[in-house]
């Protein structure tokens, strides 16, 4: 545990970005498994999910949860498979 009174705000201010960017990525994650889900279901909503799933990544991809090229690999990969199901 530090001792410095500028360590201890650190401790602190890196557990609340953890904490969010937690919780970001595991929206994420549910988001595109939703999407998946959706498109591999033939489900009448599935252009729906994807575009949910899509502006869920734009977001984390801006607050640098996600690297650029990951975000839009992500994306590329949900538009193949929506496009593939037709």
């Amino acid at each position: 545990m530090p001792n410095i009174k500028s360590a201890k705000k650190r401790v602190k201010v890196i557990a609340t970005k953890a904490a969010r960017n937690k919780a970001i990525n595991s929206g994420l994650k549910t988001d595109i498994k939703k999407a998946n889900i959706a498109i591999e279901s033939g489900d009448a909503s599935k252009a729906e999910a994807v575009r949910v799933a899509v502006k869920a990544i734009d977001q984390a991809a801006a607050k640098g949860i996600l690297k650029k090229n990951a975000a839009a690999r992500k994306k590329s990969t949900l538009a193949h498979k929506l496009n593939a199901a037709g």
